[in-house]
């Protein structure tokens, strides 16, 4: 079929007839209203598969190492050959009872208080705190006044021995007799404040100058 000249075309399917049900239709197994009406279905219970026992590792692996079997393969077949098994009871023993709790105990969360709005509004806690904290400077203050002052207390000799230093006598550099009484022959600074004023400055240079006796160029740019 062509489309129509300056219309757009459908792309569309008719749609089947008033009498058409939509979805999927599940034919009933049970029989419906007059099967549950006739008769009673009752749940057998399926059979129940015999529980598996643990196996005795520790038995096993003693038997193992007096057949004197020590390696891997040699315990695993010795545990092929000879299948020890736990008790039954042996087994109830060593699983872990779930704790019994009391018949009237309730599971959950327990409920949220529920804010007192009153106290908010009239600063109840505000106050509280107030009270609490002239309570502790009250304490305080009669731990302070109780509070037993002992007396000055004097120092004995042995006190007095053991703080005691012994004074060094500093002996005094060797210099030559001759050189003793011999002044200086230059006199470079005008008074002796221009001199230490030099030497100051000298020593407060010398970790930016080049030389021995740090007295050269700077060594910075």
């Amino acid at each position: 079929m062509e489309a129509e000249l300056g219309k757009t075309r459908e792309r569309s399917c008719s749609l089947p007839g008033i009498d058409f049900n939509y979805g999927l239709y599940i034919r009933g197994t049970d029989g419906g209203v007059p099967a549950a009406l006739g008769h009673w279905n009752v749940f057998k219970q399926q059979p129940t598969c015999p529980t598996e026992l643990t196996r005795n590792y520790i038995a096993m692996n003693r038997g193992a190492v007096k057949a004197g079997l020590v390696t891997t393969r040699e315990n695993l077949l010795y545990r092929r050959l000879n299948d020890i098994r736990i008790s039954d009871q042996e087994d109830r023993r060593t699983r872990r009872e779930p704790p019994a709790l009391p018949p009237d105990m309730t599971f959950g969360v327990m409920q949220r208080p529920s804010t007192p709005f009153f106290d908010l509004l009239q600063h109840r806690y505000q106050q509280l705190w107030v009270q609490e904290q002239k309570a502790t400077q009250t304490a305080i203050k009669l731990e302070k006044k109780h509070k037993v002052i002992l007396g000055k207390l004097y120092e004995t000799r042995s006190c007095q021995l053991r703080k005691y230093k012994p004074p060094v006598k500093l002996d005094t550099l060797w210099h030559m007799p001759h050189f003793q009484k011999v002044g200086p022959h230059l006199h470079t600074f005008p008074t002796e404040a221009d001199r230490e004023r030099a030497l100051k400055a000298h020593q407060e240079e010398c970790a930016v100058r080049q030389g021995t006796l740090r007295m050269g160029n700077y060594t910075h740019p």
